[in-house]
């Protein structure tokens, strides 16, 4: 049986007389890496991805940019990506309606790195990171990996932040970190702006930065604004988006931040690797950016799509958490992973994540879709 999670079971070292010992830290010691089921199915909806293809010349467009860095791999790439940053900037500006200049713009290998910067900057040893649970999982692991002291707090029934609660704990607790996800998750949930402002003010009085994580941002409902759009009020503000989503492009790696104070990006450069954005994936990055409405298109079908999903759900009587994503979680089961394994039995890759009794499912494509809605009924017949 595949494990639902994603972790190899733990396994104990094999040990030969008088071979060496690794000095592994200990709190590292039996702690198996991070990741989800990446298995040969005919439809896996577990890790939020863009189920559509890029279109032709959108990979055209890729293929041509790639050509003409590709000579030239024999240097090293250009160390502060500023076309690339300029390019995303314009893309802000076109999706969200805020001016970001370059200056404030940070991009780096995925969005895991770009938070991961943000905690050696930011973080540290005798620092506090503070988050709201259910979020995403790598926000501990970040914290560990950064000797970063790290506490989360519940949020309400209906997966949204107690705002009061929450201003409060920050107040007590005094971090240095305050992390929000929105669209949240596992749960897909929105967060309101003047909400944010609260959580913000609070952030700032006690000195914290916070981090609004926008992953999924192009997937929030019509009308709904970006976090971006504080930016120019709070100087603790840091938004970070990535491509791997809504671009389609999980597999290029590139994440990036959008920041009040030109300051934070400068601090950002302190701690990253030399060199740690290829000249590949900045070229690849440009050109998708070039194509980014043509890409949009697919946004608006993954929307309707979760939208017919989420009401069929709750047609069928499942407790469903309203997303802004392109995910829902949804429940609730006495045995989640039993289902979780009949599912993938019928060749449909879902995720076991969240609170318990509940699953995780990624928005597919139409037909992909219309087999997970088939596929559930009969692991939910098998159930009962």
């Amino acid at each position: 049986m595949v494990m639902p999670f994603g972790f190899a079971p733990s396994v104990e070292p094999i040990k030969v007389p008088g071979a060496f010992e690794l000095p592994i830290r200990d709190d590292l010691q039996g702690v198996t890496s991070y990741g989800a089921p990446q298995l040969d199915v005919p439809v896996c909806l577990n890790v939020n991805e863009n189920p559509f293809p890029l279109p032709d010349e959108v990979v055209s467009a890729i293929t041509a940019s790639v050509q003409l860095v590709a000579r030239g791999l024999n240097r090293y790439p250009q160390r502060d990506a500023v076309a690339l940053r300029q390019a995303l900037g314009d893309y802000l500006a076109s999706e969200s309606g805020v001016e970001v200049p370059w200056r404030q713009i940070w991009a780096a290998n995925g969005s895991n790195e770009v938070m991961h910067h943000l905690f050696l900057a930011f973080g540290g040893p005798g620092r506090l990171a503070l988050s709201f649970d259910p979020t995403y999982s790598m926000y501990p692991e970040y914290a560990r990996d950064t000797f970063t002291a790290y506490k989360s707090f519940p949020r309400r029934a209906d997966f949204t932040i107690d705002v009061a609660g929450a201003c409060a704990q920050i107040s007590d607790n005094r971090p240095s970190l305050v992390l929000v996800t929105a669209p949240n998750n596992p749960t897909g949930t929105a967060l309101d702006v003047a909400d944010l402002r609260k959580l913000l003010i609070a952030a700032q009085q006690c000195g914290a930065m916070l981090i609004v994580d926008e992953a999924y941002a192009e997937f929030r409902r019509v009308g709904t604004p970006s976090a971006l759009a504080l930016l120019a009020e709070f100087a603790n503000l840091v938004v970070t988006r990535t491509m791997s989503k809504a671009f389609g492009m999980a597999g290029t790696r590139l994440g990036y931040a959008a920041v009040a104070d030109p300051a934070v990006v400068d601090t950002l450069g302190v701690v990253r690797l030399p060199y740690h954005l290829s000249s590949v994936t900045q070229a690849v990055a440009i050109a998708a950016l070039s194509h980014s409405s043509s890409l949009q298109a697919q946004v608006a079908t993954i929307r309707d799509e979760r939208d017919a999903l989420q009401d069929w759900l709750l047609g069928q009587g499942f407790a469903v958490a309203r997303s802004d994503a392109n995910f829902i979680l949804f429940g609730k089961f006495g045995d989640r992973e039993a289902v979780w394994q009949r599912l993938l039995d019928q060749g449909v890759l879902i995720r076991v994540t969240g609170p318990e009794g509940y699953l995780r499912v990624s928005i597919g494509a139409p037909a992909e879709n219309d087999r997970f809605r088939v596929a559930l009924m009969s692991a939910i017949g098998e159930e009962g």
